[in-house]
């Protein structure tokens, strides 16, 4: 009975949609695929094939030339012909796309037969046909299917079920595709299916583009810096030299960047939180949740965890940088000259109650609310987040975020203390950066308290739940709330 049990295990709780007609196809019962090139693509996919349990034959148009070992000992050798001839069904053109065509002698030989390509773009702006779609005019009796080019040699190498990630796949062929679907799943990927093959020409830049999601919330914060850093150059640094002559440059490499990092920091938190506001607000004005956001607020909900993240890299190197402010030089003289002024005055420093309260409280605030930071970063890892379940996650994410972003304000307002209602804060007329930097959080603040009153709370969660109002929908809809036992 166990090993009835062990072939049970082995098999999935949940079928495929497409049922019977996508069981593994009669040529992968005892495969043999072949795969023409032999470069490093190509050692990684039969290495991943045969420990997969498939037959792999390499074709190559010099086989000699192919060192010892280069290949599992379970991997035929053969020239390109032969390869062509030893595969029953499936070839994969592990080649660049520009010798596509030194294969138009084998035309015959692969008729019938499903070719895998594997290319990727040569640049992310393409013009004109895909390579996958190159190919299938090139072999027009041939299945094309575009798969495997997301895939890296390393992932290739890492197992043959330890693999987690996803294979794109398409192509205009649904025979073509299923056989590519089920030898994905036995080499132990998860394959998506893009459609026809006209979704290659996208595939193919896939993996040219660099973090594709990442480019907006990168700017923005970017720009934040570029504003804070030179809003404090100006301030506290070009001024003072233009108008008194005081040299304070030295505080460019330390001292500006830990002042800004903070700012940039606690704008990119509140950031994360506003466009959820926002929406919030939308739905409630408008009286309905079934109209679209405008596309700006649809690409600004979609950076929220970039935005996080970033907000978490901004607060760890301001606490960082913190770490090596007693270090520095200019703080020991300016402790030793503190000392001498004291003692050749001869007069005792009295005990600061208020300085120590202060500091007190906004360090304790300060690493509570990267602590807090921290494990939101953590749970946006997608290994830790799939861990919880949505009421977890939603916790974690909003309830927790909201605290981080209180403890972070409160950081910033005990670091400025009664410091924003001195006139000295205040040279050339120009505000402290701090008191610029929280002004965006308080508001998001605000808002938030706003949306937790009953009354707005309770209209919100109606509209949430398919509720709208008569302007939307003018028909009656008594009899709907009662039946979702809303009175």
């Amino acid at each position: 009975m166990w090993f009835i049990m062990a072939e049970d295990m082995k098999t999935p709780l949940l079928s495929d949609s497409e049922g019977p007609a996508d069981a593994l196809p009669v040529c992968l019962t005892s495969p043999t695929v072949a795969i023409l090139g032999s470069g490093d693509f190509s050692r990684s996919l039969a290495v991943r094939l045969v420990a997969s349990g498939v037959r792999v034959v390499v074709g190559s148009r010099c086989v000699n030339r192919i060192p010892s070992g280069l290949f599992p000992d379970a991997v035929e050798l053969r020239n390109q012909e032969g390869a062509v001839s030893q595969a029953a069904c499936l070839v994969f053109m592990a080649l660049f796309p520009e010798h596509y065509r030194s294969l138009l002698g084998l035309q015959s030989a692969l008729a019938g037969k499903v070719l895998v390509d594997v290319s990727n773009a040569a640049e992310v702006n393409i013009h004109g046909p895909s390579n996958a779609e190159r190919l299938a005019e090139l072999f027009p009796d041939s299945l094309v299917v575009k798969g495997f080019n997301t895939v890296s040699t390393w992932e290739l190498q890492t197992g043959a079920h330890d693999g987690s990630r996803q294979v794109l796949i398409c192509s205009n062929s649904t025979e073509g595709k299923k056989k590519i679907l089920q030898l994905a799943r036995q080499m132990g990927f998860h394959p998506v299916d893009m459609g026809g093959l006209s979704a290659a020409r996208e595939i193919e830049v896939a993996p040219l583009r660099l973090f594709p999601s990442w480019s907006g919330p990168v700017v923005v914060t970017f720009l934040l810096f570029l504003f804070f850093y030179g809003y404090g150059f100006l301030r506290e640094i070009l001024l003072p030299f233009l108008a008194q002559g005081h040299n304070a440059f030295y505080r460019l490499t330390l001292d500006l960047v830990n002042e800004s990092l903070p700012a940039v920091a606690l704008v990119t938190l509140a950031l994360v939180y506003f466009p959820g506001l926002f929406a919030a607000w939308l739905q409630l004005w408008r009286g309905t949740k079934y109209r679209r956001f405008p596309s700006w607020l649809d690409n600004w909900l979609q950076w929220r965890k970039q935005l996080g993240l970033l907000s978490f890299l901004c607060a760890a190197l301001h606490g960082v940088y913190s770490l090596c402010l007693p270090l520095r030089r200019i703080t020991l003289h300016r402790i030793v000259n503190a000392v001498y002024r004291q003692v050749n005055a001869g007069t005792e420093e009295p005990w600061d109650e208020l300085g120590v309260w202060r500091s007190e409280l906004y360090l304790s605030c300060g690493v509570l609310g990267l602590g807090v930071l921290s494990l939101l970063a953590i749970t946006s890892l997608p290994s830790v987040g799939n861990t919880l379940n949505w009421k977890e996650f939603t916790f974690v994410q909003s309830g927790l975020g909201y605290i981080a972003l209180t403890l972070s304000i409160m950081h910033t307002l005990f670091f400025g203390w009664d410091f924003a209602f001195h006139i000295e804060a205040y040279p050339f007329y120009m505000p402290p950066s701090y008191l610029l930097a929280v002004a965006l959080p308080c508001i998001v603040l605000l808002c938030r308290c706003f949306l937790l009153l009953p009354c707005i709370l309770t209209r919100l969660t109606r509209i949430r739940r398919g509720w709208e109002s008569k302007r939307n929908c003018p028909v009656l809809q008594h009899h709907d709330v009662v039946a979702n036992g809303i009175p």
